[in-house]
Order: C-alpha cells, then structure tokens, then sequence
C-alpha cells in the first residue's frame, strides 16, 4: 500500500493559499480514488481506496512529520511507496516535478518530514511560482491563489494521478514546464 501525503494548513483561512496546494491535490485523489474516510487520529485525517492511503496532517506545516511517521509506523509503510505532494517557490507556475530523495530546498513541511522519517521518499513537486522578495516568501505561500492560477494547477490534478501509478517513471514521463 503506498501513503500520499498532501502537505498545507487545516482550516478554511489556509483552504486557497499556495502553501495548501498540497491538500488541494489530494482532496482530488480522495474523489478520483473513491477513499472514504479512516480516521482523524495520526495527527491528520486518514482516507483509504484500493490501492492507496491518503493523509492530510492537522498538525500545520511546519509539525507534518509527525502525522507522517505515525501512519507510516503504525500501517508499516516503506519510504519508498510515501509520496508527498506540496508546493514549491523554486518552479514556475504550474510546473511539476518528480523526484525521490534530496534536500528541503526551505520548505518547512519537507524539513519536518525528514527529521521524522528521513528524506528518501518520493516528492510531487508543484510549482506556485516565487515572489519577488526573499522577506515575501512567508506572505506569499500563505496567500491565496488567485482564481486563474487554480484553474491552471487544477489541470495537474489527473496528471498526478497518473503518475502515483507509476511514480519510479513519472520524472521521465510525467513532469511539466508550467502554465
């Protein structure tokens, strides 16, 4: 069974912020994978299909590590079949990457992740663009998208469903340049 992590911020004041794109992807896979609903334990709501868990931690960003590893811990689950999908200020908007492994690149929530479970799992990349500022990078991931831009990402949304199926190509066969 592989675990997909959706990474951004509970509450409806986070719900369209950049930072949260994370969750939007997943809420699409809970539908197109007709998961229902586990449990709210793990420090994050649970949702199970077929083939795969979902999780969306509660913890806020910067604790998601901890949901992580409670549900890899307690179902068993190798690094190798967690992904997690989150946003990323390095790539241009509606760009998407793949990749296993590596640094946080500054993203708190992948710096939880990997203090909890180390950093060899795969990552779903999904660029919101970057601000013109370093000091507005916080601002920035915490605003919300305006309502092109979602359209734009939207249209990722199966792609990154197609590609969990077959993530060891998806950096080869599933990565986009952008909007």
């Amino acid at each position: 069974m592989k675990l997909i992590v959706g990474l951004g911020n509970p509450g409806s004041k986070y719900e369209k912020n950049r930072h949260n794109i994370g969750f939007l992807a997943v809420d699409y896979l809970i539908k197109e994978f007709n998961a229902t609903k586990l449990s709210s334990k793990f420090k994050g709501e649970l949702y199970k299909s077929d083939e795969y868990l979902f999780l969306k931690p509660t913890t806020y960003m910067n604790l998601s590590g901890e949901s992580v590893r409670l549900v890899k811990d307690f179902y068993k689950i190798e690094n190798d079949d967690i992904i997690v999908i989150h946003d990323d200020i390095d790539l241009k908007l509606g760009a998407l990457r793949f990749k296993k492994g590596g640094g946080s690149g500054g993203h708190n929530g992948l710096k939880s992740i990997d203090a909890n479970i180390g950093n060899d799992y795969w990552r779903v990349r999904i660029g919101v663009g970057r601000p013109e500022r370093k000091e507005m990078v916080v601002s920035y991931v915490l605003s919300d998208f305006e309502d092109e831009e979602l359209e734009c990402l939207e249209k990722l949304f199966p792609l990154i469903k197609e590609a969990i199926k077959d993530i060891k190509n998806a950096p080869s066969r599933y990565s986009k340049k952008g909007c």
